[in-house]
């Protein structure tokens, strides 16, 4: 695992406390969802006690619905187990400061229990597994993650209220790259990218997208961890600053009929001095041997990890043809009809997973990324041909279309098992299922519409 700086040290935490600057810290892990879940502490309570020690939170959280309620089948916690603690121990090569929140400082906690032993299916977890598997070959993951999200001209109140119908775009019309129609949301943007710099993240830009209100915020890459860091305390602080500025925006993945939300994420990889394995000139398509079979094991486990990169009901609604989000397992040289997409060059090489939407969990889905790269490595996979024209058309196979399909591939799967183990499998498998159970009990809207009078 490569060294982090911290965007905030302790000792400069002590002094902001000092001069009164710094009131509250914010402890927080990612939880299933990819939420932040966590306590606020007077900073010299943190200082003096938390630092050292950490502190305890319900290990309940990783055993509920989005709702945040208790549900029945999970191995790790329960009421016949009494519902205990895990313990929360700070991070502090994460420790940052969040100007959307005044006197707020906020660092990201490892979840562990009282032996010392890791929980093995807090995401974070997940993925630094998955990561270590990398340094034991004396490789490091790089990734990026492009986050796309719909404004409201309406308060997260209001749309609540009313059921999130009719909800005003922040955008009338297709804004995508328009430097006129993102100007109508620049104070926002402006204010979630300033933020975010003073934060400790690196912003590379902004820009409009397709659907009505849409807009993308980016990321320079960074060490696999700390991306998937940032991912969730950006996404986090959006929503607080939206709702400072009387809007509401959303990353889930399909809102309505129109474009989706996406969030592709791109990775590479480096050896320990720093060189980039995945780029051979001389290779086809500038890949190297390493990276041809790391792309080959994305292909080969795509539709068995599909639930680590569309973890929700929600998330099949955007894989439709024509809509610049993949159906097919496919990948192609700067194609964005496959789901995989090969682009840059010498040590900008990478792929792209144009799978996960908005609403993906990150530590999940790179991990993800990471096992299955390393399943094809492994195993020497070699890559079926190259997609050179439009994949939605093509003969590759297709991705999950429904989260029980997705389910009953990622039950079924032996990569899975053998690179994630049979608790984090059964754990992920129980929470699709809860949502599925879920849904299947629902009346919908449609439904009503559909069935009321003309049925």
């Amino acid at each position: 695992m490569a060294d982090r700086t911290p965007p905030l040290s302790v000792e400069e935490l002590r002094m902001l406390v000092d001069s009164g600057e710094i009131d509250t810290v914010v402890l927080a892990f990612t939880d299933m969802q990819g939420r932040l879940q966590g306590k606020r502490f007077a900073a010299p309570f943190f200082l003096k006690e938390v630092l050292e020690h950490g502190t305890e939170g319900c290990n309940y959280l990783l055993a509920v619905d989005v709702d945040l309620n208790t549900v029945d089948g999970y191995a790790m916690a329960s009421w016949d187990r009494g519902y205990g603690d895990f313990a929360m121990r700070p991070d502090l090569s994460t420790l940052r400061r969040t100007p959307w929140n005044e006197g707020t400082a906020m660092v990201t906690a490892d979840l562990g229990w009282h032996d010392g032993t890791p929980v093995v299916a807090s995401p974070r977890q997940i993925l630094r597994r998955q990561l270590d598997r990398l340094a034991e070959r004396g490789w490091s993951a790089y990734a990026g993650t492009e986050l796309e999200f719909l404004v409201f001209n309406d308060t997260f109140e209001e749309g609540w209220s009313r059921g999130y119908r009719d909800m005003n775009p922040a955008n009338q019309y297709n804004v995508d790259y328009s430097v006129l129609g993102t100007s109508r949301v620049e104070p926002l943007l402006r204010r979630i990218r300033n933020e975010m710099g003073a934060a400790g993240m690196t912003v590379e830009s902004a820009k409009g997208e397709c659907n009505l209100g849409q807009h993308e915020i980016v990321f320079v890459y960074d060490e696999a961890l700390t991306t998937c860091d940032q991912h969730v305390v950006y996404k986090t602080g959006a929503k607080e600053i939206a709702a400072q500025e009387g809007k509401s925006l959303t990353f889930m993945a399909k809102y309505n009929e129109r474009e989706g939300n996406s969030c592709h994420i791109h990775l590479s990889l480096r050896d320990e001095a720093g060189n980039h394995v995945m780029a051979d000139e001389d290779g086809p398509y500038g890949m190297s041997e390493t990276m041809r079979h790391f792309l080959a094991g994305q292909v080969a486990a795509m539709r068995d990890f599909t639930l680590l990169y569309a973890p929700n009901i929600n998330s099949y609604k955007r894989f439709r043809p024509g809509s610049f989000a993949p159906t097919a397992v496919a990948w192609g040289p700067d194609n964005r009809t496959c789901a995989l997409r090969v682009i840059g060059h010498g040590p900008s090489h990478r792929f792209e997973n144009r799978l996960p939407g908005g609403d993906v969990n990150p530590y999940l889905a790179v991990a993800g990324m990471v096992a299955a790269g390393l399943y094809g490595v492994e195993n020497k996979l070699e890559l079926p041909e190259a997609c050179t024209g439009n994949a939605y058309d093509g003969d590759a196979a297709h991705v999950p279309t429904s989260l029980r399909e997705a389910a009953e591939r990622w039950k079924a799967s032996p990569i899975a098992r053998a690179a994630f183990g049979d608790e984090v499998v059964e754990h992920y498998l129980h929470m699709a299922n809860v949502e599925q159970k879920a849904y299947d009990a629902a009346v919908t809207d449609w439904e009503r519409f559909r069935s009321f009078e003309r049925m």
